[in-house]
Formats: C-alpha cells, sequence, structure tokens
C-alpha cells in the first residue's frame, strides 16, 4: 500500500495518512506505535501535551526504520507561549523523543492570551536554526491565521483542526487553501458522535465491503485532508491504515459531506483557553 505524499508550500513533502496517539497512554505508546510502524505508517503525530512523546522515539527507535522514512510531528504545550518558554519547551520537546531534528512542529491551540505570534516568531527562529523542517499551527480559526500572516508574513506550511463528515469545515479549509496552508484532520472518526455508526456511512461501507472507518478516512483522503485516525487495537490500525486500494465515487463523497451538522467532538478555539 502506498501512501500520497502531500508536498507543502515549502516543498516538504508528509506523508497523507498518518497515525495520532492523542490518548494513548504513555505507557502503551512505544507498544502501539511500534504496531503503527510495522503496519506501514511513517508518519506520526504526537504532542507535549499527550505526555507520550518519549513512546513515541522509542517506537522509532526500536522499529529499524531509517530516521528519514518516518515523518514525526509534535506541538507546543498550551502553557508553553512566549519566545524563551517556547525555545526551551522545543528542546524538552526533542530530548524526549530523542531526536536530531523534528519534520514538523505545532502551535497547539492559540489560546486567548493571544502571545502566539511572538510564539511563531520563536517557532521561525527554530525552523532557521535547522532543527525542525517545517512549521505550522493547530485548532487555528481564520482569525488567528490572519493575524499571523498580517504580524510575521510567515504562513504556516500546516493547519490541523479538527475535521470529519460532522464537521466538514469548507468555510475554514477553503481559507488554508487559499494561501496554501494544507489542512491536517484530527478526530477525524469522530468517534464520540459515533459517525462510523451513521446509516450513510454503513451502507457506503457494506456495498463496498469496507469498514466505516476505511470509508470516513478514505473520505478525508479524497478532500485533500492529511488525515491521523488512531486506535490501539492492532486489528483496526492495521485495517484503517488500508485505505489506498477503493475510491469512493463522486456521490458517495457528496453523500458522507452532506451529513454535516457543524458538530464537534471538542473544544471551540475561538473560546477555548
Amino acid at each position: 500500500m502506498t501512501v500520497p505524499l502531500k508536498k507543502l508550500h515549502d516543498g516538504v513533502e508528509i506523508p497523507q495518512l498518518g497515525f495520532g496517539v492523542w490518548q494513548v497512554p504513555p505507557e502503551q505508546t512505544a507498544e502501539v506505535v511500534l504496531q503503527a510502524l510495522q503496519a506501514g505508517y511513517r508518519h506520526i503525530d504526537t504532542a507535549a501535551g499527550y505526555g507520550n512523546e518519549a513512546g513515541v522515539g522509542d517506537a522509532l527507535r526500536a522499529s529499524g526504520i531509517a530516521r528519514e522514512d518516518v515523518f514525526i510531528t509534535t506541538k507546543l504545550a498550551n502553557s508553553e507561549h512566549g519566545r524563551d518558554k517556547t525555545l526551551a519547551a522545543f528542546d524538552d520537546s526533542m530530548a524526549k523523543l530523542g531526536l536530531d531534528y523534528l519534520d514538523l512542529y505545532l502551535i497547539h491551540w492559540p489560546t486567548q492570551a493571544d502571545d502566539y505570534v511572538e510564539t511563531w516568531q520563536a517557532f521561525e527562529e527554530i525552523k532557521a536554526s535547522g532543527r525542525v523542517r517545517t512549521i505550522g499551527v493547530s485548532n487555528f480559526q481564520k482569525t488567528h491565521l490572519r493575524k499571523l500572516l498580517d504580524e510575521t508574513g510567515t504562513v504556516p506550511t500546516v493547519n490541523q483542526v479538527e475535521v470529519h463528515p460532522y464537521l466538514v469545515q469548507s468555510d475554514l479549509r477553503g481559507f488554508n487553501d487559499e494561501h496554501g496552508i494544507a489542512t491536517e484532520a484530527w478526530s477525524p472518526l469522530a468517534q464520540r458522535l459515533n459517525l462510523v455508526g451513521d446509516p450513510v456511512v454503513t451502507g457506503i461501507a457494506g456495498d463496498l465491503g469496507r469498514t466505516p472507518a476505511q470509508v470516513v478516512i478514505r473520505w478525508h483522503l479524497q478532500q485533500g485532508n492529511i488525515v491521523i485516525p488512531k486506535s490501539v487495537t492492532p486489528e483496526r490500525i492495521v485495517a484503517n491504515f488500508d485505505v489506498t486500494g477503493f475510491e469512493l465515487s463522486d456521490d458517495q463523497v457528496a453523500a458522507i459531506t452532506a451529513l454535516d451538522r457543524d458538530e464537534r467532538t471538542g473544544p471551540d478555539p475561538d473560546v477555548f483557553g
């Protein structure tokens, strides 16, 4: 199975399908990520706030896979905004991961403290140092993005936000596209909302002989989203990766997109923090 690569606006290529470790317990992370790497994933997404960066690094070393063949993302903790805190937090994340360089570093949330511009300028410093290949943001709304663009001129390569068929985010994704920012979807299966039990999704899955989760992940890929499903179940880890051997029809994509009801599984970035 070949995962498509998405070229970011600075030329860095990111596997469009990755593996997320949000809510994976730290003591299980190394084992779960190793299973994902053995299944074929070459893109792992973690964060300082998840408390499991060390497990990701342990899994990478245990896998025997060359460092340059795996794309690693982590994110700045919300308590570490501001230049000095950001630079120290990056060093801490790199020590926990045990890496010489990072592929993608994200501001996890803009927060209401409104100091994310100073934080972004620190991200620019880190990028200039060569210790991270590309920089982006997470959970940024259009107002947050405009502020970054207006005050720094440096366009994030990625905006990782909650996206799934119950929260399609057409307006925000359109803004991202307009500015060359790739949209990365977290909570892509909207598990808390039982998206995989929706009759539209299960009906399409039945027609294709696929799992409902595979259908939703395929929908993301055909929307152009980078997608990072998470599971701790070995069978689901494998199944969620097996999504490149089929396509949804235009009608199936449209039917899934029509499920949009603007419902979140996580916080609203406009009020969070």
